[in-house]
């Protein structure tokens, strides 16, 4: 347990309403990261949730560690983001050793004009904590601790769940529910479905390590370091001068053997020594022995029972595609669930969560399997190939993109998604519909703002424009999209400052809106409540928006 953190323990509660034949709309199964953001995102829809957990308190051990950009985007939607900056370790920067030299480094945001940045840092039971605050302060959300959940079944109606509470076993009945039960699911377990994909038998040793040491925040990887020579190491520095060290241990080592202190504490010692920390002493806060597993669920769907997160795919720990696959997971499936159960999309539309977040799991165990083929070679030919290339990558560039020490979690694009409305205008920019919507600085009413922070929740329609008071029989004409729930809010991006009644207007002084989405006047973007583009056109009309929105929402 960590000595600096004080585990908050909760009261033991039920659903408010358990009498026969009552019926919730939303049951999530699981108050980890993932579980807590979706209860949080789909309360933020208009949704009352049934959060059940067999705990009462948040994660021992940091775990889940690295948050990327678009994570912290997600976060600060949903109103944690802030808390997260404030108490995490910010850094962009990545060095790879081997043995003695250091190979490269790497920027994770190497240019400006962004919110957030590359990555943070933070225990998990820190983000848990601030999301837990975060849900208690929504009316929609029952958060339902030591509640623990041993049958479930099914059919065209809802789901039927058997759970052991503080007072006993009772039925709870839902329409939805999701199961973010982490990498060993019960309820995946109980269908009767499980995960395909490729088993890792190497065992690396986790040590959190407190500890006043002057590393940088920065990540470090070595290949075949002097002090732990044939393996790999891996630093980060979290929150509360935390660090996170990871040790290569190989295949035939001995968990309860390793994870003893007198066995992790020479490790450390020599890290620090060759270093040059000599005089700097550490304690041990929770120290582990892991093996993993990439793979993922065939469908991410089973009738009425949504998977997220660990529990509908896991992968290595190299690359911090965990955690942010399933905040993505959340993001993507939140505003559906929220129109389907609110009568405003087809059930059809829960498919496209299982295509478009089946596809991220495939890419994200890809770049996963290769990172551990590189980290932990099989064969004589593979580790001759590593060492090669390491030692090219010391003075040639095209040898650096072939170093894989975890590559890093980016943010998925969408491009294939049957939701997106193909381009019939030429754009030459990074994004395309399906790509997350990339944030830019611009200014509301003459104050300092982001782009970012004006999207999301519901359908956006971005307008650009040089001047706003230009765009006013554009606008008139888009009102005849209503204001219905599906109708998206009209936002003005103008290269001048100005006004447009009825319209928020941003000012982009310093046109990186405009750039990074190749706009022109009279351009537009319409945006999914996920932040990813679903259509974009350089002249607009109501019809075009209408038919774009039918097809992002299903119809």
């Amino acid at each position: 347990m960590a000595l600096g953190y004080v585990h908050p323990h909760f009261a033991a509660r039920v659903p408010p309403r358990r009498e026969p034949g009552a019926r919730h709309p939303l049951v999530i199964v699981g108050a980890g990261p993932i579980g807590l953001a979706a209860a949080i995102d789909c309360a933020q829809q208009g949704l009352d949730v049934v959060l059940l957990d067999d705990d009462d308190s948040v994660s021992v051990g940091s775990r889940g560690l690295c948050y990327a950009k678009r994570s912290l985007e997600v976060l600060e939607r949903l109103g944690a983001g802030e808390a997260v900056l404030h108490k995490g370790v910010t850094w962009n920067t990545g060095r790879v050793f081997h043995r003695e030299r250091e190979v490269y480094s790497f920027e994770l945001l190497p240019e400006p004009g962004h919110e957030m940045p590359g990555m943070v840092n933070l225990q998990q039971y820190y983000l848990e904590q601030y999301l837990v605050e975060r849900a208690q302060q929504l009316p929609g959300i029952s958060l339902c601790w030591k509640n623990r959940v041993e049958g479930i079944e099914q059919d065209a109606e809802g789901v039927r769940l058997r759970v052991a509470g503080p007072q006993g076993e009772y039925t709870l009945l839902a329409d939805w529910v999701i199961a973010a039960d982490g990498a060993r699911s019960p309820l995946r377990k109980m269908l009767g479905l499980d995960a395909e994909g490729k088993v890792f038998n190497d065992r690396f040793l986790i040590a959190d390590v407190s500890m006043h040491a002057s590393f940088p925040a920065e990540r470090w990887f070595w290949f075949d370091p002097p002090f732990h020579p044939g393996q790999s190491v891996l630093l980060h520095r979290q929150a509360d001068e935390v660090w996170r060290i990871d040790f290569q241990l190989g295949a035939a080592a001995d968990p309860e053997l390793e994870r003893q202190p007198e066995r992790v504490i020479p490790r450390i010692r020599a890290m620090l020594d060759h270093q040059g920390y000599h005089d700097v002493d550490f304690d041990l806060e929770w120290v582990s022995v892991y093996t993993f597993q990439c793979r993922r669920m065939r469908s991410l769907r089973n009738a009425r029972v949504l998977f997220a997160g660990d529990a509908a795919h896991q992968v290595s720990p190299f690359g911090a595609r965990g955690a942010n696959s399933g905040l993505q997971d959340v993001d993507n499936l939140a505003w559906k669930l929220a129109l389907v159960l609110r009568g405003l999309a087809p059930e059809s539309l829960l498919d496209s969560y299982d295509a478009e977040r089946s596809a991220a799991a495939d890419d994200n165990i890809g770049n996963s399997t290769r990172s551990t083929d590189f980290i932990t070679p099989k064969t004589e030919a593979a580790r001759r190939y590593r060492e090669a290339t390491l030692q090219l990558a010391v003075h040639h560039p095209f040898a650096r993109a072939l170093v894989n020490s975890g590559r890093l979690s980016t943010p998925t694009h969408l491009w294939d998604s049957a939701l997106n409305t193909p381009d019939a205008d030429r754009f030459d920019c990074m994004l395309r519909p399906g790509s997350p919507l990339a944030d830019a600085p611009v200014e509301r009413e003459g104050r300092a703002d982001w782009l970012l922070r004006h999207t999301g929740g519901g359908f956006t329609l971005l307008l650009f424009t040089d001047r706003a008071e230009s765009l006013r029989e554009t606008v008139q004409a888009l009102r005849e999209l209503g204001e219905g729930p599906l109708a998206p809010r009209l936002v003005v991006l103008a290269e001048q400052p100005g006004q447009l009644e009825g319209v928020q207007v941003l000012h982009d002084a310093q046109h990186l809106a405009a750039e990074r989405c190749d706009a022109r006047e009279g351009t537009a973007y319409l945006i999914r409540p996920d932040q990813h583009v679903a259509a974009r056109w350089r002249r607009v009309d109501a019809p075009l928006v209408r038919a774009a929105l039918a097809r992002a929402t299903g119809h």
